[in-house]
């Protein structure tokens, strides 16, 4: 194993990324229409209160419109979902064009077949330097049992294996 002291964003980018996530698309039913995003950066932080984080670029054109909704579902996405994550992702397109979706009870999209969701209230944010860190308040929660996540892993989509084990998925 090699240590550096190589802080260089490409390097980190590769060292993150061998961290291996789920993925996530984050939508709310604004004034304009449905809005959403894709983000890999989600976790759970509190059960008492129940909270969550996720933390959008600050380059984020979507994140704003959902901040000021208020209200927000977190869609996590299963291993079938490999074109949402990349349709979410873009910019300047209809990111719900062909998307089949719910309303949750708080009257956000809830994507057709997620793996789970999570309907959230926006509790705080902070400075996250390029990121904003945004702690949301849980209000409703659903999860299937019959799918298996989607996953991301040094840059390229993933899924488990029957053993367990990340078998890498084309990008």
């Amino acid at each position: 194993m090699t240590v550096t002291a190589d802080l260089a964003p490409r390097r980190l980018r590769d060292i993150f990324g061998t961290f291996a996530t789920g993925l996530t698309v984050i939508t709310s039913a604004t004034e304009g229409g449905p809005a959403g995003f894709t983000c890999q950066s989600f976790a759970s932080l509190s059960l008492e209160p129940a909270l969550v984080t996720f933390s959008p670029a600050r380059t984020s054109s979507t994140w704003p419109v959902l901040r000021q909704a208020g209200s927000f579902a977190i869609n996590i996405l299963s291993a079938t979902h490999q074109h949402l994550a990349g349709q979410f992702a873009r910019s300047g397109t209809d990111k719900f064009a062909g998307v089949g979706y719910s309303a949750s009870p708080l009257g956000n999209p809830v994507l057709d077949d997620a793996l789970a969701w999570i309907d959230c209230e926006l509790h705080a944010e902070y400075d996250g330097g390029d990121h904003t860190i945004v702690v949301a308040a849980v209000r409703h929660l659903s999860a299937r049992e019959d799918a298996e996540p989607l996953l991301f892993f040094r840059g390229r989509y993933a899924g488990l294996a029957p053993a367990g084990r990340v078998l890498e998925a084309a990008s």
